[in-house]
């Protein structure tokens, strides 16, 4: 017993693995689950026919099975199967469990899993031939881990309090989304409007200018990464010149237009904020100034986080996915947008600046919400909610 009265249990006491193994057969078709790291649930990742499935087996899942990704266990790949998983398949990588539900509530053990720190745990117990990315948590492994269990009316309490506060998370992320989505409609609403019928190339708006820097093998270089989908700059880790294959830096000046080549295609380009003056870019990153009385930067800066500048952005690369060409200056530059005046451009982000105001309360409203839940699922697990 505990402190608090709750007993460890071994997971191998409350837990009875199931294997429902069928053959595959060529002509039928099978909705194949994976499960999302994080405790974030089965998904259906593949509906295929047999005919195109490798393996000679597969295993059936139902309702209200507990499953898990033996080489992603570590990464909280738990998950407890609903309605929409039942009757879709996995893989022998993904050994499937029944609950002993007179002792223990499914969804409490969700909730116990997707605690960080069980995750570490899992780490521990996980085996492999490399690193990390080859580690499986075994089944004796996983059914040896222990359950600090309360009773089961207990149990359900607290599953149901945390069903509560997770919705109301997940409430505030829809309102956050809401909100930015707003901001984009009103903020191209805005554009179009003030451009009329006045469209213009990139290239007439800024210039490729890179400020390059030697890499010198003592010096230390403070580094930017680059957010996809207008997410913006932010700060990495410095680096000595001795510890880079690099060649040369871009040093970075305030309101520079910076854009990632190699993720370019999904939106990573941003404008240089002035706290970030002086940091360095990798060569992979392609900067550009405005051209003096053709392009503000504020106005700019706003542009480059719409979903429609992204999407235009995309058209200057070739392939697909992570196959993709590289977003070159050049074709960057081709691209040709509706543009207002540099007057009205001036006029228009005034206004452009307020509606901006309005998201960092609503991300900090998101941002607070996240942060309490690792907090709230800890003390729940402790008998302390």
């Amino acid at each position: 017993m505990t402190c608090n009265g709750w007993a460890n249990v071994p997971l191998g006491a409350l837990l009875s693995q199931i294997s429902r193994e069928e053959m595959v057969r060529s002509t039928q078709e099978y909705r194949l689950l994976g499960a999302r790291w994080y405790a974030k649930g089965l998904y259906v990742k593949d509906v295929k026919l047999g005919s195109s499935i490798r393996a000679n087996r597969l295993y059936r899942v139902e309702r209200g099975d507990f499953v898990y990704n033996r080489l992603f266990a570590w990464k909280g790949s738990f998950a407890v199967a609903s309605k929409d998983d039942d009757g879709c398949y996995v893989s022998n990588e993904f050994p499937c469990f029944k609950v002993n539900e007179s002792r223990l509530s499914g969804k409490f053990l969700w909730y116990y899993l997707s605690n960080e720190t069980i995750w570490n745990e899992v780490l521990e117990r996980s085996s492999g031939g490399t690193p990390i990315s080859r580690n499986r948590l075994k089944e004796d492994q996983f059914l040896s881990m222990q359950i600090n269990l309360p009773n089961r009316n207990e149990q359900d309490r607290i599953a149901a309090k945390l069903d509560t506060l997770t919705s109301k998370i997940e409430e505030a992320k829809r309102l956050q989304s809401s909100i930015t989505e707003e901001v984009h409609s009103i903020v191209m609403g805005l554009h179009h409007h003030a451009s009329a019928d006045r469209s213009v190339e990139v290239g007439s708006l800024l210039t490729l200018y890179e400020n390059r820097e030697p890499t010198e093998p003592t010096k230390e270089y403070p580094q930017v990464g680059i957010r996809s989908f207008g997410g913006g700059l932010f700060a990495k880790s410095a680096v000595f010149g001795l510890g880079t294959t690099y060649k040369h830096f871009n040093r970075l000046e305030k309101d520079m237009v910076v854009l990632s080549q190699v993720k370019g295609w999904e939106g990573a380009i941003a404008v240089c904020p002035a706290g970030l003056e002086g940091y360095y870019a990798s060569p992979e990153y392609r900067t550009f100034r405005c051209v003096e009385g053709q392009c503000h930067s504020e106005y700019m800066k706003h542009l480059v986080r719409t979903p429609w500048f992204h999407e235009h952005l995309a058209t200057a690369t070739r392939g697909q996915g992570a196959r993709r060409e590289r977003t070159r200056p050049e074709m960057f530059l081709s691209l040709r947008i509706p543009m207002p005046t540099y007057q009205r451009q001036g006029e228009v982000v005034r206004l452009l600046d307020r509606l901006e105001s309005i998201r960092p309360y609503a991300a900090e409203i998101e941002t607070e919400f996240s942060a309490m839940l690792p907090s709230i699922l800890d003390k729940a697990l402790k008998g302390q909610l």
